[in-house]
């Protein structure tokens, strides 16, 4: 089975096995948006434990 293309490109694997993602509601408005939320965004967020064995079920296909 082929790997899942949309899941590769939106998380980023550790080699620990942690799945990280980037940090939502930053492409629009951000006029508005502090600095400092704007800068907080630039992180990558670890996705919690249960999604993250979805997520890696999903490309194990």
């Amino acid at each position: 089975m082929k790997a899942r293309k949309s899941i590769l490109k939106r998380f980023k694997f550790t080699k620990t096995g942690k799945v990280l993602r980037m940090a939502t509601g930053l492409n629009h408005y951000r006029a508005k948006k502090s600095g400092k939320v704007k800068r907080k965004g630039r992180k990558l967020i670890e996705v919690p434990k249960c999604d993250a064995k979805r997520i890696k079920k999903l490309l194990a296909q």
